[in-house]
Formats: C-alpha cells, sequence, structure tokens
C-alpha cells in the first residue's frame, strides 16, 4: 500500500482468514456486460500492434512462478498448502513458485514497469493483472502469445469472455475470475444497513472507513451515485465532480485509508466498520468476522476481470500448461468454492455443485439477471486518461 493516510499494522493472520466454514462457488455466465464493453479491460475499437511471434519450446521447466492477488485460490485450513497447486504439480512435475503479491493494479505495474520496458524479464512466468491493466502491457508489448496448442481446455471459456476488443482472439490473455466492488461493513457498527456510498460518509464513520486506490472501483460508485454510467464516456465534469466528493472526505478525515487488497485486515478485527470492497473477500473474512456484510450498492456495482497473462521472459509452454489446467471445470470447481469469486470456467456449476450445493444459490457468486444488470465495468479509455490519473493521483497520495 503506497502512502495511506494512515498506517494500519497488524493485518489479519493468514490462519484466521483462511480458516472459514466450507464454502462453494458456481462458474456462471460472467456478466453479459463485460462482453458488451470489451470482456473486461479493453478500449472499444483500440487496434492493438501485432506483436513478434513467439518461439515456443514445449519442454515443460522444471518449475514456474506465478503472481496473483491475496486469497485468490484454494487453499488448507491453516494455509501451508494450496491443493490445486499441488495437484497440478503431481500432474506435470512442475514446482509452482506461487506468490500473493499483487495488492493493487497501478502499485503493481509500478513495480514491474521499468524492467519490462528494458524488455527485461521480472522472474514471473504468470502474472494477474486486472483486464484493464493487461490491455495496457499488450499495447506496451511486454506480453508473450499463448501456445494455444497447449490449452486445449480454452473451449470452456465462458462465452461472453471469448472475444474481448483488446485481445478479440485471447491469443495473449485467459481470465482467472470475474468478481463485484461494492461495500464491506459490520452493520452493528455502522448502525444499519449501508445501500449507498453517500452513507459511508456519515461524520459518525469518521476515520472508520477505507475505499480503494483503484480509480475505477471509489470514483466508478460514485458516478453510478451521481447517476452517471461509468462504463460509457465519462464527461469532465462529472469526473471531476466524483472526485471532489472523494477529496473532501479526504479532507474531512472520513477516510481512514486508501487500500488495495489489504482492506481486509482492519475490517474483519472491527477496527475499519466499512470499506468499498471485493466481493469474495467479505466471503472469506465471515467466518472469523459473522457480522460483516458485503452489498452492491442500490445505484449499481462496479465489475471486471482478472486476467492470466504471460509477461516478457516467461516460459510460454508451462505457463499455457498451467493455465490449461485451471480451465479443467472440476479444478474450477475447486477453486471457486474456495475463493467464491465468478468463475470464467464453463461446467464450473456443475462441478460444484458436488463440492457444495449451497454456494450455487449465491447471487454474488452466481449473479442473478437482477444483479447482472446492476454491474459496470469502468471506461478503459478514462482509466487511461492522463488528466484523470492525475487526478486521482493526488487524492490518494501518490
Amino acid at each position: 500500500m503506497k502512502h495511506p493516510f494512515e498506517r494500519i499494522d497488524d493485518p489479519i493472520t493468514r490462519k484466521q482468514l483462511l480458516r472459514r466454514a466450507a464454502a462453494g462457488g458456481v462458474a456462471l455466465s460472467v456478466p453479459g456486460l463485460l462482453a458488451a464493453c470489451g470482456g473486461g479491460g479493453g478500449i472499444e475499437g483500440q487496434q492493438v500492434e501485432s506483436q513478434p511471434a513467439t518461439t515456443v519450446e514445449q519442454v515443460l521447466a522444471d518449475e514456474i512462478t506465478v503472481s496473483n492477488w491475496p486469497y485468490y485460490i484454494d487453499q488448507n485450513d491453516d494455509a501451508t498448502r494450496f491443493p490445486t497447486i499441488e495437484q497440478f504439480t503431481e500432474e506435470t512435475g512442475v514446482k509452482v513458485n506461487y506468490l500473493e503479491d499483487i495488492n493493487s493494479n497501478e502499485e503493481f505495474f509500478g513495480e514491474i514497469q521499468a524492467p519490462l520496458s528494458r524488455g527485461q524479464g521480472i522472474d514471473r512466468d504468470i502474472i494477474v493483472p486486472t483486464a484493464w491493466l493487461a490491455a495496457r502491457l499488450l499495447r506496451l508489448g511486454y506480453l508473450q502469445k499463448l501456445d494455444k496448442s497447449a490449452i486445449p481446455n480454452m473451449t470452456n471459456l465462458e462465452d461472453t469472455l471469448r472475444s474481448p476488443s483488446w485481445d478479440p482472439n485471447r491469443d495473449y490473455s485467459m481470465p482467472w475470475q470475474s468478481y463485484i466492488t461494492g461495500i464491506g461493513y459490520d452493520p452493528k457498527k455502522v448502525g444499519g444497513e449501508l445501500t449507498s456510498v453517500e452513507q459511508m460518509l456519515d461524520p459518525a464513520l469518521k476515520g472508520k472507513i477505507t475505499m480503494l486506490d483503484s480509480m475505477e472501483d471509489t470514483v466508478g460508485l460514485f458516478l453510478l451515485e451521481m447517476g452517471v454510467d461509468p462504463s460509457g464516456e465519462i464527461d469532465a465534469t462529472a469526473y471531476d465532480e466524483a472526485v471532489a466528493k472523494v477529496q473532501k472526505a479526504v479532507d474531512d478525515g472520513q477516510i481512514r485509508q486508501f487500500t488495495g487488497n489489504d482492506y481486509t485486515g482492519p475490517l474483519s478485527k472491527g477496527d475499519v466498520w466499512a470499506s468499498i470492497a471485493w466481493s469474495g473477500d467479505i466471503t472469506i473474512l465471515q467466518p472469523d468476522n459473522p457480522n460483516l456484510r458485503f452489498t452492491v450498492p442500490d445505484a449499481g456495482g462496479m465489475t471486471s476481470v482478472d486476467t492470466m497473462v504471460i509477461p516478457t521472459g516467461g516460459d510460454v509452454y508451462t505457463a499455457s500448461t498451467f493455465m490449461n489446467f485451471f480451465y479443467d471445470p472440476k479444478i474450477a470447481a475447486q477453486v471457486t468454492a474456495y475463493v467464491a469469486y465468478i468463475s470464467p470456467v464453463s461446467g464450473t456449476k456443475e462441478e460444484l455443485a458436488k463440492l457444495k450445493p449451497e454456494l450455487v444459490k449465491d447471487p454474488l457468486v452466481f449473479p442473478t439477471p437482477e444483479v447482472l444488470e446492476n454491474l459496470y465495468e469502468f471506461n478503459a479509455e478514462a482509466i487511461e486518461n492522463v488528466d484523470y490519473q492525475e487526478k486521482w493521483q493526488a487524492v490518494i497520495g501518490v
């Protein structure tokens, strides 16, 4: 976390976070709106320069390194093992150095940009940025093509995600999970239900709320509250008004901290009462804090897709083999049963029903049409707007 207003120490322990009731998830058709918006993060109509062909030696490496977000793959109760990773190693003989080191997209981009810009590898074979950042990495020439011959399970990709505008043939990317951004909170502490981000600005919650440092999540929710569709063209006046609301909350001391994934610890412990949050995280935290709730604001929630890509220097064949493994519906169901996000793998629902049928009914993992109609993806051109970026960075203190 970069430049927080207040450093929050003592994050929730891995054991606490991962000790949860047996949970399940379901692969569902990822929001059709994602397909309409270019599959999650692409700039509609954007032309991507052709990348040089990748020469692939179809020999598995002894090991690969994968960078992902925290709490985004199945683990055992004491956080000492990743069962599906172990199954991959047993099946292929490839050891996986699995890192949970992506806290926010811009922060991660800042860490990897310099070596990639020099054509150097980053000691990663797979990284999992959100789709809009994957699109940026592709435009900059930092990604390698997949070896599709090693990914026969690509046929299991949900139809709504098959052809994003930024990577129309899925030559460079494979979705990992889709997510919903809304509000995570403790109704006992905030005094009732929260159904809007405006309610988070109640002076009674001063210093007890956090917001995500990602423009697309936080600004997106405030734009929705203003009646502005953040998936369309975002007028500068509307953008400035939304940012001004957040800036006033900063100036008033309302916001305790801007965070990436690290909001989870303080929220679970009760040090923070409400956070702009990602849906699956709250499911993970509830066994340790049963009071926590997640809601999609009445005005709408944000959504996108976190996406597996192979950066410069990564082992293409072994990385592609890894992707193929996780597109087996039985494996995808094991992951979804733990992370409680929206799987991109067709057939996961049926497999998941065998593991934890009750979670198939969870509208955050298996969104109903009503939920889907109220989700929006932030306009990718606006994310790349330098003026918008600078204004947002000034608010969060970067």
